[in-house]
């Protein structure tokens, strides 16, 4: 045969053997009548898992004293940023809560990494128990999200007066689920936080002062002009009116049998519906005393003709002729002759 032209290739080195595997009941005995140099491995495996247990443990102590450490930084912090304004109670709880929780959960993984658990398993079991909850809990974790936005947003605190998907109310409590209010009925009103978040938000205490818009209606003969200086007046008179930007008032539309005057004032959003009604009031007054009327609308009144009541008669006689009924009163049948009436007569014999 030829010999080949290859050169021949190096054999993998072969697999050791595996140890023969000695019976746990074997390995009891030994341990038992082998002596001290049987106990040493066990001693020692036993020693050394005693250690990183008390590491363990010393880990998870400081990680616990680190996580408060880190919350109240976590609040100075926030109080600092705030400056002279008075900080936000909730922020700060909800920061210090998350920076609390995430190094307890760095340090508890530490900590079971020192005593020997696989933490990747562990990080495995807890992301599918993870995405379970989250996919069980679509519209928890989005209110949960929306008062994240909320929080660090902040379109309103507790203690302000706001509008939040038609209810007017100030809010009492703020979470990560719900948004609690108080409306004008002294009713206690739970709004989801991503409902809050996606309708229209109006704060009513974010601003300093806020204006007021009142209508009133003279007759065409009053004098305008003293009305709008008597508007301009009232609103001076009151103490809660700010004096910037002053009091506004003009003559805004020519209705059918009025005049329109408007005034406008501002004031605090504390006592917003309190002055309102008080200048409401007031205004009335000061048109009275001065003379001054309040139009209001005329009505015409269209004479008609007399009414007179049907003739029901005449109505039902014309229904029968419709159906095809007999008149009771002419005996004749609608399209038809009148009957002959049965008088007990022979009729008459026809001739040849």
């Amino acid at each position: 045969m030829t010999p080949s032209l290859l050169p021949a290739l190096p054999r993998p080195p072969a697999a050791p053997a595996a140890a023969p595997s000695v019976p746990i009941g074997d390995q009891i005995e030994h341990i038992v009548t082998g002596g001290p140099q049987a106990w040493a491995p066990l001693v020692a495996g036993l020693l050394h898992g005693l250690l990183n247990l008390a590491i363990g443990a010393g880990i998870l102590v400081v990680t616990l004293w680190g996580a408060g450490w880190a919350a109240r930084l976590s609040r100075e912090a926030l109080s600092r940023l705030h400056g002279r304004s008075r900080p936000d109670a909730v922020l700060q709880g909800f920061v210090a809560s998350l920076v609390r929780y995430t190094v307890v959960i760095i340090g508890g993984i530490a900590a079971l990494q020192t005593i020997g658990v696989q933490t990747t398993s562990v990080l495995a079991v807890l992301g599918a128990a993870s995405l379970a909850i989250g996919l069980a809990l679509q519209g928890g974790l989005s209110n949960v999200a929306a008062g994240v936005m909320i929080l660090l947003l902040r379109p309103y605190r507790v203690g302000d007066r706001v509008k939040i998907a038609d209810v007017v109310g100030r809010v009492h409590g703020l979470d990560l689920f719900v948004t609690r209010l108080h409306d004008l009925q002294n009713s206690v009103v739970f709004i989801p936080n991503s409902k809050a978040l996606g309708e229209v938000i109006v704060n009513f205490s974010l601003l300093p002062a806020r204006r007021i818009d009142m209508d009133f209606h003279i007759d065409y003969a009053d004098d305008e002009e003293l009305a709008l200086a008597l508007l301009i007046e009232t609103a001076k008179a009151d103490e809660r009116i700010v004096a910037d930007p002053p009091p506004w008032a003009k003559i805004t539309a020519l209705e059918a049998s009025t005049v329109t005057v408007t005034l406008r004032a501002w004031t605090s959003p504390a006592g917003y519906r309190d002055t309102q009604f008080d200048l409401t009031k007031a205004v009335k007054q000061r048109f009275q005393a001065a003379g001054l009327s309040f139009a209001y609308p005329h009505q015409v009144a269209v004479e008609t003709r007399p009414w007179t009541p049907p003739d029901r008669a005449k109505q039902g006689r014309q229904l029968r002729r419709i159906k095809g009924e007999t008149d009771t009163d002419t005996g004749v049948v609608a399209g038809g002759s009148r009957k002959a009436r049965s008088t007990g007569s022979t009729s008459e014999a026809k001739g040849p």
